[in-house]
């Protein structure tokens, strides 16, 4: 059965989006990966279709209503594992993309405004998800990201089944630098650059060593946290 993906959205026209495209485009295609987007404003009621109101307490914005919310969720036969998109949750790591990418079923609660009433995300329990310590204009980006950083780790989905395993955080280190033909690259300052000859030398186990190297030297400049947490 297909990975998928119920999606709690007022913009479902935002999906795919760039998900159709690509290598996750013909995996859309071939039925390795699934979506619905749910369009919360389907379940408000009255000539205007209000999802929202202002917040108990005073307060600049408005806040998405948990009862609205939680009608488009019941409309949602499988919802599966339960997710919020906000930046108090806890960070999207690639650990927890392998760990979304084995669910069946993901249900992802877009919010928007100022966010959405609390009760909603306690009685159902929703576990909140960030993807950054940042604020978006609301959670349609951050769904696609994660969503995207989960269908690539599909089976089938990439053509080398290798390459997750060589990525930036999948050994607790960063990715090592990569090249590639011209071997002498002069660029428009007029300097020659080339590509490391051992690379070039067809010594595998070398190359391995030298790329490990590399990805070791590269955590320890720019994330050093990462070599704490290992």
């Amino acid at each position: 059965m297909s990975w998928h993906t119920n999606i709690l959205t007022l913009f479902p026209e935002m999906f795919p989006g760039s998900l159709g495209q690509s290598l996750s485009g013909k995996a859309l295609e071939s039925g390795l990966w699934s979506y619905s987007a749910v369009n919360i404003r389907d379940f408000a009621e009255g000539v205007h279709k209000s999802v929202d109101d202002t917040p108990y307490g005073g307060g600049a914005g408005m806040v998405m209503r948990a009862d609205i919310i939680e009608k488009a969720l019941l409309s949602v036969k499988q919802p599966g594992r339960k997710i919020y998109l906000s930046p108090r949750g806890k960070p999207l790591t690639q650990k927890l993309a392998q760990e979304l990418a084995q669910e069946q079923t993901l249900t992802l609660l877009c919010g928007r405004y100022e966010g959405v009433d609390q009760r909603i995300l306690d009685a159902h329990e929703f576990e909140e998800i960030s993807i950054g310590d940042y604020v978006l204009s609301g959670g349609e980006p951050a769904a696609l990201i994660l969503m995207d950083a989960c269908i690539r780790l599909l089976p089938g989905v990439m053509g080398n089944e290798d390459t997750p395993l060589e990525e930036s955080f999948s050994q607790g280190l960063l990715e090592y630098p990569h090249y590639t033909r011209p071997a002498e690259w002069t660029d428009s300052h007029g300097i020659t650059h080339s590509a490391p000859e051992i690379l070039k030398s067809g010594n595998h186990a070398k190359i391995a060593e030298w790329r490990h190297e590399q990805s070791e030297k590269i955590t320890k400049e720019r994330r050093p946290d990462l070599l704490k947490s290992t």
